[in-house]
């Protein structure tokens, strides 16, 4: 029996076949995260979601070096389970939520205002007159910063096709960070929280 060379054996292992997925746990986490810090005022880092963290940084250097050796060899290919959240346009939309979230928050108290089957804002019940217009201009400002920051997420990690997946996780992350007392579409009824 013949000895497989070094370097064909490599060459053989580094013929793989990836599938990348859809990210669910990663995108609820994410979408948990940025809720909590847009309703909560906490300010979520990019390094909140480095794998690294925990490593001393001598470990991540050496890490680094084997993995750029390696890759001069076979070429590497990899899914991560991570989802990228930091891109400018991101961040755009997350401070305009964030700033927006206090006038929301009063009208999700009084009730005039709550989470839809899609996961975006309606008016409920009947909104008073003199408050009508401004409650509908904070709606269609944050439904389009929603619907924006969805597109982004899922073009910032390369699959704009993650976009449905992406909003729907969302959708159920608004409904469970929903204070109690809010309105929210439960299968097209709507329920207090």
């Amino acid at each position: 029996m013949k000895k497989i060379p070094l370097i064909g054996f490599l060459l053989l292992t580094a013929c793989v076949t990836i599938n990348i997925y859809f990210p669910a746990a990663a995108t609820e986490k994410v979408a948990d995260e940025i809720i909590k810090g847009i309703q909560e005022n906490q300010d979520i880092s990019p390094q909140a979601h480095n794998s690294h963290r925990s490593l001393p940084e001598w470990k991540v250097s050496v890490f680094r070096a084997i993995d750029t050796g390696l890759s001069l060899i076979i070429s590497s290919a990899h899914a991560e389970a991570n989802l990228s959240v930091d891109s400018s346009v991101i961040r755009k939309i997350r401070a305009g939520m964030k700033a927006r979230f206090p006038a929301l928050k009063s009208y999700y108290t009084q009730g005039v205002l709550g989470i839809n089957v899609h996961g975006l804002l309606s008016p409920h019940g009947k909104v008073p007159l003199k408050i009508r217009n401004t409650v509908n201009k904070l709606i269609t400002a944050e439904n389009n910063d929603r619907e924006s920051l969805y597109t982004a997420i899922a073009n910032a990690n390369g699959h704009p096709e993650w976009h449905a997946q992406i909003k729907a996780t969302f959708t159920r992350s608004w409904v469970k960070h929903a204070q109690s007392g809010w309105w929210y579409q439960d299968g097209g009824t709507w329920v207090q929280k």
